[in-house]
This record gives structure tokens, sequence and C-alpha cells, in this order.
């Protein structure tokens, strides 16, 4: 498995709403509201053979309520 971060803006005062339809669809293993030019921060992790953009195309990035998304990859390096 593989840990995936997701930075999420969400659209004026949907915030709470995009997280609690996040959890509703059970693919976030954390989630955080951080400050900056996003508004959430979340931690899925996936199965090496799972298309990453993908996923994020159909479970997360089509929430009523996102605006933006920022996927970073991790990478073994220790």
């Amino acid at each position: 498995m593989r840990a995936v971060f997701v930075q999420l803006q969400c659209a004026p005062g949907r915030t709470y709403e995009v997280a609690d339809a996040l959890y509703e669809r059970e693919v976030v293993s954390e989630l955080y509201s951080t400050s900056g030019e996003y508004d959430l921060l979340m931690k899925v992790y996936l199965e090496d053979d799972v298309d990453v953009g993908k996923f994020i195309n159909e479970s997360i990035a089509n929430v009523p309520g996102i605006v933006r998304s920022l996927t970073t990859l991790t990478f073994r390096a220790f």
C-alpha cells in the first residue's frame, strides 16, 4: 500500500459538507482542516495496482463543493 495526500479547495461555506461527504464515502484514512490556499488535507492509502488519477476522479474530485485538488504521491525513500 502507498500513502497519497490530497489537498482540497472547497467552495466558500462548503468545507464541512465536503468533509462529511468524504467520510460517508469511506475513502479517507485521515482528514484535517488546514489554513492557506486549501481547506482540507486528506490522507488515503491505495493498493499498488490502483490508478491514482482514476481513484481521485471517481472517489474524491466529484464530491459537490470541491473546487480544486492537489495530489501528492509518496515514495519509499528510507
